[in-house]
C-alpha cells in the first residue's frame, strides 16, 4: 500500500524524536584529571610585587601532593620570572628558588609581597646567567591549610611541582634545573634533590645551590637540648643571686624565633598540641603573635621581650615538639646530583657546625658536595657573597663537567 507524503513525514519525524529522547543531551567535555604538577592558574604580578630584571613576572597556583599526609593533593601558589629577550633554544633553563623564612601567616607568603631588596639583586643575577626563576611560596602560605614550617617532604612536593607546573603552562622553558635556596630554602632544596629521583624523575635536575641550610640529626638535636638545659641551670642560679631578670636587647634570639614558628606551625596541623608544654609562660604572647606576624616584626616581638632559649622553652620543649623534629629530617644525603652549600662562620640563624655536619655526613654518604665557608659573614650576607662560587659550580653542572668537590672547606 502507498503510505501519503503526509504521513511518511510525520512517521519520520516521530522516530527522530523518539531517538533523541533516548539518547538524552549531549554530553559535556570532562575537565582532565587532577594531578600534582597541575597549573591551575597564571596571572601577570602587579608591578610593585614583579623581578625589576624580569621581562616577565607571574604569579601562578598549581598542584601539589599534600607533604604532610603524603597523599591527596593541595593548591599552591608561586612566582615564575622569565628573563627579557627571546628564549635560547630549547627555552630557559631553570632556578627553582626556595625561599627562606617569612613566616607562617597567609600574608607572609612572597608571592603576595614585594621583592626584598637581596632577593633582588641575587635573583637578578640569575636572570643574567640566562636563567628563569620558578619560587614557590610552599604549601600553606598563601593558600588554605597551615604551612607545614620545615617539613622537609611538604617543601620538597612544593618546589618539584612548581617546576613541572612551570614547563606545562609556561612557555619558552627548558627541563633544565638548578634547584637554589636559602635558610629554610636551604632545606627545602635539599630535600627536592633527595625526592626528585622518586617524586619527580622526569625532571632534569642538574645540581642543588644551598646557603644557611639547617640539619637537624639526632646528635645534633641533643647537641641544642644541652646546650638549652645549661642555659636553663645558669639563668635559675641567677634567678636565686637576684639576677634572673633578662634585659631585652631589642635583637630577637633567632633560636626562639625559629622554634616560635615551628610551635606555631605544629599548633595548626595537632589540634591536640599544647604550647604550655613547649614554652614558657613569657613567651606565650610571642607564641600567639607566631601565627599572625611576619619574621620582622616577630623578630622585634622577641627581642622586645628579652626572649632567650632559657627564658622562653620549658623542660619538655623537645618532646613537645618532637613531630616537627622528625619532620625536618632530609629522606636520603646520597644525592643523585652535586651539592653546593655555602656557610658563613659567623651565622646565628643557623649553626655553622651543624651545617658543616650536614657536608660530613652527605659526603660520607656518597653525595658529591662542594662546601665553601664565608670567613666573619652572618647568615643572610652569605648568599649574596656566595653569587661567584656557585656561578662556577653551575656552569660546570649545566654542561655536564665533573665538580670539584670540597668536604672539609676552610674559611676565606
Amino acid at each position: 500500500m502507498k503510505i501519503p507524503l503526509g504521513l511518511r513525514n510525520a512517521a519520520t519525524t516521530a522516530v527522530v524524536l523518539a531517538l533523541a529522547a533516548c539518547s538524552g543531551s549531549p554530553e559535556e567535555p570532562k575537565a582532565p584529571p587532577q594531578a600534582a604538577g597541575q597549573l591551575t592558574s597564571s596571572e601577570p604580578l602587579p608591578a610593585a610585587d614583579a623581578l625589576s630584571e624580569a621581562g616577565t613576572s607571574l604569579r601562578i597556583t598549581y598542584l601539589s601532593t599534600d607533604g604532610v599526609t603524603g597523599s591527596g593533593l593541595v593548591p599552591v601558589t608561586g612566582e615564575v620570572f622569565i628573563p627579557s629577550g627571546a628564549p635560547p633554544a630549547g627555552g630557559w633553563p631553570i632556578v627553582a628558588w626556595a625561599h627562606g623564612t617569612v613566616g607562617v601567616a597567609d600574608s607572609c607568603a612572597p608571592s603576595q609581597n614585594p621583592v626584598t631588596p637581596r632577593n633582588q639583586a641575587y635573583l637578578s643575577a640569575w636572570l643574567q646567567r640566562g636563567f628563569a626563576i620558578v619560587a614557590t611560596d610552599y604549601q600553606g602560605l598563601g593558600t588554605p591549610g597551615p604551612h607545614p614550617y620545615l617539613n622537609a617532604r611538604a617543601e620538597a612536593y612544593s618546589v618539584l611541582d612548581s617546576v613541572r607546573a612551570a614547563l606545562s603552562g609556561v612557555k619558552g622553558l627548558s627541563n633544565k634545573v638548578m634547584i637554589v635556596g636559602q635558610s629554610q630554602g636551604a632545606g627545602a632544596a635539599f630535600a627536592a634533590a633527595a625526592y626528585a629521583p622518586v617524586y619527580a624523575p622526569t625532571l632534569g635536575v642538574k645540581g642543588t645551590v644551598a646557603t644557611g641550610i639547617p640539619y637537624m640529626s639526632p646528635q645534633i638535636v641533643q647537641a641544642m637540648l644541652a646546650n638549652i638545659t645549661k642555659a636553663q641551670h645558669v639563668k635559675s642560679k641567677a634567678a636565686k643571686g637576684g639576677h634572673g631578670k633578662v634585659a631585652p636587647s631589642g635583637e630577637g634570639d633567632p633560636t626562639v624565633v625559629y622554634a616560635l614558628l615551628l610551635g606555631a606551625s605544629q599548633a595548626a596541623l595537632d589540634p591536640g598540641f599544647k604550647p604550655e608544654t613547649a614554652f614558657t609562660p613569657a613567651a606565650m604572647p610571642s607564641f600567639q603573635a607566631a601565627s599572625q606576624m611576619c619574621i620582622d616584626p616577630l623578630f622585634k616581638q622577641v627581642g622586645a621581650a628579652g626572649l632567650t632559649p632559657a627564658t622562653a622553652f620549658t623542660p619538655g620543649f623537645a618532646q613537645a615538639l618532637a613531630p616537627t623534629f622528625r619532620a625536618m629530617a632530609y629522606p636520603t644525603l646520597k644525592l643523585a646530583q652535586p651539592v653546593f652549600i655555602g656557610t658563613g662562620t659567623a651565622d646565628k640563624d643557623v649553626s655553622p657546625a651543624s651545617q658543616l655536619a650536614l657536608v660530613h655526613d652527605a659526603c660520607a654518604a656518597g653525595s658529591t658536595v662542594q662546601a665553601h665557608l664565608y670567613k666573619g659573614l652572618a647568615h643572610s650576607p652569605t648568599l649574596l657573597a656566595s653569587l661567584k662560587d656557585s656561578a662556577a659550580f653551575t656552569e660546570a653542572v649545566m654542561n655536564d663537567r665533573p665538580v670539584v668537590a670540597e668536604c672539609t672547606p676552610t674559611p676565606k
